[in-house]
């Protein structure tokens, strides 16, 4: 099995390349005319340009994304699901171990049969299809299943409700709790051309909410735009003053599409988003852990990878 996902630089000299890699990507970045030299050097001109901020973030969660050894007990916590005759390998896109990596290690190892395991819930064309693009190209000539998606699987959802309910109890009423989901954004343009990214966010979000009590308060909203075109909304950052002046006080957010901690909920939900709610009147702002290595997501994936 190789566990994919995007990756993160593992040090604060890594945050350069790592955004040179994730610039290159023609299926992260969509700029059609940015081809060959073209796009390594858009790529190299963009990541020198934003280094410096991503640095700073990085370095106040630690100086690394955490998401590599997160991933590498994700993989730990599989084969122990799974048992004898099964190896888990850690396979990026943007960062070591890269999937060609991973690939050629479990080739190396006498693996006769590779299952790309996407940790990626909701599919989407600027992750999962670049993830299982690389695996294919990487993996030619060896038998590939494929676990691309499973947004409403039960099992998944048992463990992500998991995580919800963990942190609910952290206040003195979870009844009274304001939920947000908050996804990471694409591009409207994405969905129009037929990516169901946003429709598999929605099953997720509705198969957690059948698992809580009834009448939870709750909303979904999406983070992390970057660029000038039209994301999802309503945006994170400008749903939560919106919740203050509906009179919510209370406030959980959730991570979703995130199976690991990373950047994106360790600053841009805990450090950026609280400093907003703050500022805006939300008097109690929690974020919900990621799945990470929860042992009921590890037999959700065994489930699937059988």
């Amino acid at each position: 099995m190789l566990l994919l996902n995007l990756g993160g630089p593992d040090s604060l000299d890594a945050v350069e390349p790592y955004l040179e890699n994730l610039f290159r990507d023609p299926f992260l970045i969509r700029i059609p005319f940015l081809v060959g030299p073209l796009r390594r050097w858009f790529a190299r001109w963009a990541a020198r340009r934003r280094a410096p901020h991503a640095r700073q973030l990085y370095a106040e969660i630690g100086g690394r994304s955490p998401i590599g050894p997160l991933t590498e007990a994700q993989a730990r916590r599989l084969e122990e699901e799974l048992g004898p005759g099964f190896r888990c390998y850690v396979a990026f896109s943007a960062w070591t171990p890269y999937i060609r990596e991973a690939v050629a290690q479990a080739r190396a190892d006498g693996c006769a049969r590779l299952v790309g395991v996407s940790l990626y819930p909701q599919w989407c064309s600027a992750t999962t299809e670049s993830a299982f693009f690389d695996l294919r190209k990487a993996a030619a000539g060896m038998p590939i299943a494929e676990v691309d998606r499973y947004p409403d699987d039960p099992q998944y959802l048992d463990a992500l409700t998991s995580t919800v309910k963990e942190a609910l109890a952290r206040f003195p009423d979870p009844s009274r709790v304001h939920v947000l989901f908050s996804a990471h954004g694409v591009p409207q343009s994405l969905i129009r051309r037929g990516d169901p990214y946003e429709r598999e966010i929605g099953q997720t979000v509705r198969g957690v909410l059948q698992r809580l009590p009834a009448g939870q308060p709750w909303s979904l909203s999406y983070q992390s735009k970057v660029g000038p075109v039209k994301w999802l909304e309503p945006a994170t950052a400008d749903h939560l003053p919106e919740l203050a002046r509906k009179g919510v006080r209370e406030v959980l957010v959730v991570p979703v599409a995130f199976v690991s901690d990373h950047i994106e909920t360790l600053h841009e939900q805990r450090i950026l988003l609280r400093g907003i709610a703050v500022e805006a009147g939300i008097e109690r702002y929690e974020v919900a852990a990621a799945i990470n290595d929860c042992r009921l997501f590890a037999r959700a994936l065994a489930h699937l990878v059988r």
